[in-house]
């Protein structure tokens, strides 16, 4: 890309609104702002990849699996070739691909989005689908490290207090709850804040839920675990087919939100991964690390002031915490398959952090602490690891809604970050190299 180029591109970046339409999505460029190669990898508005901690990559990392308006399609991560797996005339959602085997799962449902929801998986190179499972309620929300075991939530179908209508109403262009709802003042709240009253609403109203698996061989549906809390963003580890997390969804600030169980061990209950230590302190938007050894999320020091990438080691119960700067904070989190670095998809200045500067994607180097002289605390092994991060910017991402989260996550091989945007109007997938081009 020439200097002209570039130019063009950093006028535009600067001119036209977030969300506006713009005649020109451009295939491949430099970020004018941070010397890094960005391209699109879909072909039209209203492609979306996946959610940050749902697995879109084959096994092998050669391909990743987006939606389209035509239905499932792929990426060769080498050329950048689409191609459609599927084509899907009714409603569907993308689920996740296996990390065993080259398959993209998806359900469909009615048109009028109710009735019961038919669970397909559709191999990534022939396009040949077969039916898995039929769900006459609930979410399916995860799969397994072998394949075995689909996992998701319901509620109670007698629950019919209004709590539940308000996320029903979606916005399709964000991927989200529309939230509406007003002040005291009976005024329209910000998006944020009203979100945060129907997250509380729904919450009181402990509608009873259950978490459930379906066995992907036999169809046979197994409830593990049932609450009037609710239940939500469940994930298999990626290595360990029978360790489950999930969380306790509403007000960050109010809930224990992350949690772990194991399905071999039935007997023992689900164990909180963090303890609050003061008041307002939030924790969530948690993942696996590839290799499924520790589990990293949003901390908060209280909310909104103190910023932090914290990890649990599963195995051990050790942890470590990385800071990072206001601007920094990030809507997802993410870490590269060697976990030698971390990304950050930004955030605008409507939400927690209320950051000033914070609309970037990032690349995140972690630094830990060492103890001064080599002189070590008593008990020093059973303290937090503390760390910080230094940040280099990515994209720019001026130009997002950020109603519609980018939900960056690193390429297979650690040299991309996939994201979804707006910032040419229609949601695109787009993908930035980690070194930099200039």
């Amino acid at each position: 890309m020439n200097a002209a180029h570039r130019a063009l591109i950093a006028a535009a970046l600067m001119m036209t609104p977030a969300g506006a339409h713009t005649q020109s999505v451009p295939r491949d460029w430099v970020d004018p702002a941070t010397g890094h190669r960005i391209v699109r990898l879909s072909d039209e508005p209203g492609s979306s990849s996946l959610y940050f901690n749902f697995n879109g990559y084959t096994p092998q990392g050669d391909q990743l699996v987006i939606s389209t308006p035509k239905g499932i399609a792929k990426v060769d991560l080498k050329t950048h070739k689409l191609t459609t797996i599927v084509a899907i005339a009714t409603p569907f959602r993308l689920l996740f691909v296996g990390h065993r085997t080259r398959t993209a799962f998806y359900q469909t449902q009615a048109a009028d989005g109710t009735g019961a929801k038919t669970i397909f998986a559709a191999d990534v190179d022939s396009g040949k689908t077969r039916t898995v499972a039929t769900i006459e309620r609930g979410d399916i929300q995860t799969i397994n490290s072998d394949e075995t075991l689909l996992a998701g939530v319901d509620t109670d179908p007698a629950a019919t207090n209004g709590a539940l209508a308000v996320f029903q109403k979606r916005d399709a262009r964000f991927d989200q709850s529309e939230y509406k709802a007003t002040g005291a003042d009976g005024k329209p709240l910000p998006y944020a804040e009203a979100k945060e009253v129907r997250m509380n609403e729904r919450l009181e109203a402990k509608i009873p839920m259950e978490m459930f698996t379906i066995d992907t061989r036999t169809g046979e549906k197994r409830v593990i675990h049932r609450a009037t809390d609710w239940l939500n963003h469940l994930q298999f580890s990626p290595t360990d087919p029978k360790l489950l997390m999930f969380c306790h969804e509403g007000p960050w600030h109010k809930v224990d939100r992350l949690w772990l169980m194991r399905l071999d061990h039935p007997e023992t209950p689900p164990v909180n991964l963090h303890q609050r230590t003061m008041n307002m302190e939030i924790a969530g938007h948690e993942w696996f690390a590839q290799d499924g050894k520790t589990i990293w999320y949003d901390l908060q020091t209280p909310r909104g002031e103190d910023f932090w990438v914290a990890g649990y080691d599963v195995a051990t119960g050790a942890r470590t915490r990385y800071h990072l700067q206001r601007n920094e904070w990030s809507v997802h989190f993410h870490s590269a398959p060697d976990g030698k670095v971390f990304s950050g998809d930004g955030g605008d200045a409507e939400m927690v952090a209320h950051a000033p500067d914070g609309k970037w994607l990032y690349l995140f180097t972690p630094h830990g602490i060492p103890d001064v002289a080599g002189i070590h605390a008593p008990g020093a092994a059973s303290l937090i690891k503390p760390g910080y991060f230094t940040a280099e910017k990515l994209v720019n991402m001026a130009r997002q809604d950020y109603r519609l989260e980018p939900n960056g996550n690193f390429t297979p091989d650690g040299k991309w970050i996939v994201f979804r945007s707006n910032m040419y109007g229609g949601t695109q997938v787009y993908a930035v190299e980690v070194a930099k081009s200039r």
